[in-house]
């Protein structure tokens, strides 16, 4: 999917993608009579429909070709563990969780943040790393050097995710030291948003403290990675609400992997770091 840069957006088309993205996360809310298939109906269909993001390092992206990252090492994994096929569709993320609280799709095998308002539409596994928020910044910027320096500057952030509907965290702290929340861009992809952030039309980037890790190491000339800016906070997969028995396979799939060693070792692998201590379930204050 492609996007213009922020500096050639008219306000025509600012406003057309602001309404296209709303429109698209309101879905759930007005989609009461959807279906989402219980786990005895994808057994007798034989398949179950995973949806995973094309583009949302360490988690998931596609390298020469092939899927590949954290989430999808797991997708073979459960190839060999579920009693029926699974099938896979890589989108962009904008359409991945409305896509399974309508029934389109069984399971987000994403990095979902999980919030208040997505438990209102989902069910969330167990979760499968930590997801506090921090910054980067241009590497060699002296104008940023603590959260206070984030004041009025312009923050790059993905539409529609958990990072965006926490920004009201930063404003906080920016407002004890007399601050205040500047500009805020959304992007489509946090590809986009890294490079409109070297290119300086934003300030800095706000994501989760794994994937800017990620950046910075594949980086390093480039980006610089900053302080966290929320409380603590998790990413798991996720299931249409209420899909009880679904939601019980993956977490016994979840169980199974962390007992033979397998989840920490592709948490080592792709994040740098294994979580032994994460949370069997998890109440978001946000």
């Amino acid at each position: 999917m492609t996007r213009l840069p922020p500096a050639r957006f008219g306000a025509v088309s600012r406003r057309l993608l602001l309404l296209l993205v709303t429109a698209q996360f309101a879905l759930p809310l007005f989609a009461g009579k959807a279906h989402a298939a219980t786990l005895d109906e994808i057994k007798k269909r034989g398949y179950l429909m995973v949806a995973t993001e094309d583009d949302f390092r360490p988690f998931e992206f596609v390298k020469d070709g092939k899927p590949t990252g954290f989430d999808n090492e797991l997708v073979e994994d459960l190839r060999k563990y579920a009693p029926f096929e699974i099938r896979q569709e890589i989108i962009p993320w904008t359409g991945i969780l409305a896509g399974v609280s309508t029934g389109k799709y069984d399971i987000a095998m994403t990095a979902a943040i999980i919030t208040k308002e997505r438990k209102q539409s989902l069910d969330f596994t167990s979760p499968i790393a930590d997801a506090t928020h921090f910054y980067v910044k241009r590497k060699g910027d002296t104008a940023i050097s603590a959260i206070k320096d984030l004041s009025g500057k312009a923050v790059g952030v993905q539409a529609g995710s958990a990072l965006l509907a926490r920004l009201p965290e930063l404003d906080a702290m920016l407002k004890k030291d007399g601050g205040t929340l500047g500009k805020v861009v959304e992007y489509t992809s946090y590809p986009e948003a890294y490079q409109d952030l070297a290119l300086g039309r934003t300030d800095y980037v706000v994501n989760t403290v794994i994937n800017l890790k990620t950046l910075v190491a594949e980086k390093p000339g480039a980006f610089e990675l900053g302080q966290a800016v929320s409380g603590k906070s998790f990413p798991a997969w996720a299931v249409a609400k209420g899909n009880t028995e679904l939601l019980a396979f993956f977490n016994e799939f979840i169980a199974k992997e962390k007992a033979s060693g397998r989840f920490a070792e592709l948490q080592k692998k792709w994040f740098g770091d294994s979580f032994p201590d994460l949370p069997v379930t998890f109440e978001p204050e946000f």
